[in-house]
């Protein structure tokens, strides 16, 4: 009789053993949908995020030439027409196409252009600068951006002895 006992009891381990050997694929279903909507909730924020970093490239070089034709204006009596003349390491950018367009020399205002290379015009922002000399003979400065994707900078509007306003986009603070 002992036997016989020893026999099931064996009989009923290897029975138990069999059953948990792995997942059933019911189990990893669940775990693929699950990971599933998990990604699909993360993506666009992740793809946002990037696109973020990417811009404030474009915010900071914007901010960096704004105060360098301010110091170029005091040292100089006009404004860089380039941003080489600047002498503040500007470098090319993979994400952006910077311009300074053409200024007369002592004019009273100049504007500088962050617009998205061509690939990258669906997914990020422009922006521009503008520095303008005051009756004062102080200069004041504005920075805008465009309300959403484009490739192309926002513009300006000048105002006499005050600084400029977007006249597209908006104001960057």
């Amino acid at each position: 009789m002992k036997t016989e006992l020893k026999a099931k009891f064996i009989q009923q381990i290897l029975s138990k053993k069999k059953d948990s050997e792995g997942f059933t694929l019911i189990e990893l279903l669940v775990v693929i949908i699950i990971i599933g909507i998990l990604s699909a909730i993360a993506l666009p924020s992740f793809l946002s995020q990037a696109a973020k970093a990417k811009q404030t490239e474009a915010k900071n070089f914007v901010g960096a030439v704004n105060r360098a034709q301010q110091a170029h204006r005091m040292e100089n009596i006009n404004f860089a027409t380039d941003t080489a003349a600047l002498q503040i390491g500007l470098t090319t950018s993979e994400y952006y196409g910077y311009t300074i367009p053409a200024a007369t020399t002592g004019a009273s205002s100049t504007v500088f252009n962050a617009a998205p290379i061509l690939n990258e015009q669906g997914t990020l922002r422009a922006y521009a600068g503008n520095v303008t000399v005051l009756s004062s003979g102080q200069t004041a400065t504005a920075a805008c951006m465009t309300t959403g994707v484009s490739g192309t900078a926002p513009t300006f509007t000048l105002t006499t002895n005050a600084a400029a306003s977007c006249a597209t986009g908006v104001i960057m603070k």
